[in-house]
């Protein structure tokens, strides 16, 4: 399915240069002088490599249409994360690298959604929100709370992220689970 260069979204997969891309970071530039264009980073699928891209806003881009199937985590192991489909009770293993720092955040029988791409899984959505508990962090400083200003915490399986000067240690956030960044806190 052809896309516009200004439609591309972080997620997608892109038909590339005889590559499938997934898209990691997406940046829309309007310089003074010329037409606008989004910078686009993009990690390869096949060879594990990452390049940028400049596509211009009517620069006709192939999105690669992805069948997206439900599955739960099981477990891990050393190299691979095991999920399973709760309709069909099919198993699957997915390297740990295809899925990268979000394994940290699978729990046991956490719904995800698994993109394939004639049959072979190529990436892990989690659910955008995902609870964790803060297992360590730096002591507020007097007079902190005044600028917006967030400390380092780390949740959940050393997980390293910023929260704000409120969050202690024992309570229990929301992560945002595509970046990794703190939204709310529960208790």
């Amino acid at each position: 399915m052809k896309i516009l260069g200004n439609e591309i979204k972080p997620g997608m997969i892109l038909n590339h240069n005889n590559d499938q891309w997934e898209v990691i970071k997406t940046q829309h530039v309007k310089p003074g002088k010329g037409g606008a264009f989004n910078q686009v980073e993009l990690k390869s699928i096949s060879k594990d490599t990452k390049r940028n891209e400049r596509f211009r806003s009517n620069d006709n881009v192939q999105r690669v249409i992805l069948e997206e199937k439900k599955f739960n985590f099981l477990f891990e192991d050393n190299n691979d994360c095991h999920f399973m489909n709760q309709t069909t009770f099919e198993q699957i293993a997915i390297n740990k690298k295809k899925i990268g720092e979000k394994t940290k955040l699978l729990k046991e029988n956490l719904e995800v959604t698994i993109n394939f791409f004639e049959d072979t899984p190529l990436s892990v959505e989690l659910p955008i929100s995902i609870e964790c508990k803060v297992i360590s962090t730096d002591a507020t400083l007097k007079g902190q709370t005044v600028s917006s200003s967030y400390k380092p915490a780390i949740i959940n399986n050393d997980l390293k992220i910023l929260v704000p000067p409120f969050v202690e240690s024992g309570d229990e956030i929301t992560v945002d689970s595509r970046n990794l960044e703190y939204i709310k806190k529960i208790k």
